[in-house]
């Protein structure tokens, strides 16, 4: 079965960084494009950044310059670091496997992990 499970979130003040990453288990990972979405309440789920097999990534504006998704094949795991956090930032972050030949395909999604940028 698939899964993918985040970590890395919690309370942090406004400036703060944190560091999450999503193990995948159960896909082929190498060949998946990988993407952190988030959603905080009363929202829609919302675009991070996305990173394709080949190492292309793509930033939604407002983590531009602040945020840096990466990831490891050797450990099946996609990374999403986060510096200069704004409260803004608040929400849940989720990720997502989807595989680039299935176009139709929304993927495969984690449970989510809180994140919480406050003073």
């Amino acid at each position: 079965q698939v899964q993918l499970v985040e970590s890395g979130g919690g309370l942090v003040q406004p400036g703060g960084s944190l560091r999450l990453s999503c193990a995948a288990s159960g896909i082929n990972f190498r060949i998946y494009t990988m993407g952190w979405y988030r959603q905080a309440p009363g929202n829609q789920r919302e675009l991070v950044a996305v990173i394709t097999s080949g190492e292309n990534t793509n930033y939604a504006d407002s983590g531009k310059g602040r945020f840096t998704i990466s990831r490891d094949n050797a450990k099946n795991t996609v990374y999403l670091q986060m510096n200069s956090l704004k409260p803004e930032d608040t929400a849940v972050y989720y990720c997502n496997a989807r595989n680039p030949a299935a176009n139709y395909s929304s993927g495969y999604w984690g449970q989510g992990t809180q994140v919480t940028v406050s003073s």
